[in-house]
């Protein structure tokens, strides 16, 4: 009995099947070329390309033989609004589109950040616990001053000692 073609392949984990591989670069890609759009919708050399375009289409409009203009003066420029709604009904949501993406990008580096942080945080406070933790260590242990203080202390002693033995030896 042949098997539907939409049966899952038991040799391929779910998910990993090659059309939502294909789904998400084709989607991934389409996101690409709008950014790109968009991206160069924001620069002054579209918006100049632009004004040029229109000065152009009114100058060819206005001035050109009345055989040759494709778009009459008298009718209020009807296909430079029309090109000019077109273009924008197509750009806002391809900015849109754009500003999506860059929103998701945005959150993930965020929520990177936000992790970066409580590991930080969490090795400052273990830092500091050591810290703590050597300096109640230290404060057991003897320094340099209280060395010295109590080999003074012994040398004096074994002087007295010795003062007395020499004094008992003497004196018979």
């Amino acid at each position: 009995m042949p098997r539907a073609k939409n049966d899952a392949r038991l040799d391929v984990p779910k998910g990993l099947g090659s059309s939502s591989v294909r789904n998400r670069t084709s989607s991934d890609r389409f996101g690409r070329f709008t950014e790109s759009i968009a991206r160069g919708m924001g620069t002054p050399w579209f918006l100049l390309g632009l004004s040029l375009f229109v000065i152009l289409w009114i100058g060819w409009n206005t001035f050109a033989p009345a055989g040759w203009q494709f778009d009459s003066i008298e009718l209020g420029f009807i296909a430079l609004t029309l090109v000019l709604s077109l273009q924008a009904s197509y750009a806002a949501p391809m900015i849109l589109l754009a500003q999506n993406r860059q929103d998701d990008r945005d959150r993930v580096q965020i929520e990177q950040d936000r992790q970066r942080a409580e590991r930080n945080l969490a090795d400052t406070e273990y830092l500091a616990r050591e810290v703590v933790a050597l300096r109640l260590a230290m404060k057991d242990a003897a320094t340099k001053d209280f060395i010295r203080s109590e080999l003074r202390s012994l040398l004096e002693e074994l002087d007295r000692r010795d003062t007395v033995e020499n004094e008992e030896t003497r004196a018979p």
